[in-house]
């Protein structure tokens, strides 16, 4: 059974200058331990999908138009705010995209990270302190007594994000979800904050959702893959199976256009022209006017494309031209 199960998921954003379709019949499930990679250019939905199972779309001009996220029994898209509270921090965490304003510039890193523990768990004073502590030095943080102590101004960025990890890690959460926790990192940074994140993972038995635009990212820590555009998932497979086996002329343009596998001399791979504007979302085949790997003259144009399974565990948009080669 999976720990969390979300199924057709739709939110939009009602604005002055129209609808905008951010997700749309969006389902998936994460178990324990998993980690399910999300992953899509920007404006894609991915953190937009992340946000509305926890409530923190702003309402409005957002609004969840349907679906269900089942965690432990308890539908997180109709909880109250009282109960998300609850889950929000203590059994469900999260690390924000840029480290740089997601702490506190005014409140020192002590009382940044025993909130959660005064707020979830009661603890406060020295016993607090301690275990903040225990959490920034479990983080690779030297000197902890010390740099408690201190500001977030006082941190590079990489230690900023490590301890944006203390502290949605020090409640030992069942699930933590990732929203692109390394876009802001140089490259060494980003592999030290991903190995921290895979190690807490197995100590913890935590289950993770990585939301990212980094292929290389998905393939070193993700088990399971979602691929969204234009909010929606288009190719959902296994890692190894997606890589090997890409269906979607989406998802094949995406790892065509990794600068590691271009020949050398050769131009580098883009996908032409942009995402479509989600408040006129096309009726057909979002892709079809970006598809120069699949047949663009056989997209769908009168419904959208729907997932179907291909092989075990392999689902993909049932678009002809997004499925053909070319």
């Amino acid at each position: 059974m999976p720990l969390l199960d979300v199924r057709h998921l739709t939110t939009r954003f009602h604005t002055r200058n129209g609808i905008v379709h951010a997700v749309e019949d969006v389902s998936f499930s994460v178990a324990a331990g998993q980690t399910l990679g999300i992953v899509g250019e920007s404006g894609s939905g991915k953190s937009v999908t992340c946000y509305s199972l926890l409530g923190l779309i702003p309402q409005p001009p957002g609004r969840i138009h349907g679906g269900t996220a089942m965690f432990d029994g308890i539908d997180l898209l109709k909880a109250g705010e009282s109960q998300l509270r609850k889950i929000r921090g203590k059994r469900i965490s999260m690390i924000f995209q840029d480290p740089m304003t997601s702490l506190n510039p005014y409140l020192r890193v002590s009382e940044q990270l025993m909130e959660p523990l005064e707020l979830h768990e009661g603890m406060s004073g020295r016993k607090a302190l301690d275990r903040a502590i225990e959490a920034l030095a479990e983080v690779g943080i030297d000197n902890p007594e010390s740099r408690i102590q201190s500001y977030p101004h006082e941190f590079s960025g990489g230690m900023r994000q490590r301890v944006m990890i203390a502290m949605a890690l020090i409640t030992r959460p069942e699930l933590l979800i990732c929203d692109e926790p390394t876009t802001a990192l140089d490259v060494t940074v980003q592999k030290q904050v991903l190995d921290l994140i895979r190690s807490r993972q197995q100590e913890l038995g935590t289950a993770v959702i990585f939301v990212t635009h980094d292929l290389a990212v998905v393939s070193e820590v993700c088990d399971t893959v979602n691929v969204m555009y234009a909010g929606r998932i288009v190719e959902s497979a296994p890692k190894a199976e997606l890589f090997r086996h890409p269906l979607h002329a989406y998802t094949r343009s995406l790892l065509k256009s990794i600068p590691a596998i271009q020949k050398k001399g050769e131009d580098l791979y883009t996908i032409p022209g942009l995402p479509p504007d989600l408040s006129h979302p096309p009726a057909g085949c979002a892709f079809q006017p970006r598809n120069t790997i699949g047949r663009a003259d056989l997209c769908l144009t009168d419904r959208h494309p729907e997932l179907a399974e291909h092989g075990s565990g392999h689902f993909v948009q049932d678009c002809p031209g997004c499925l053909a080669l070319k």
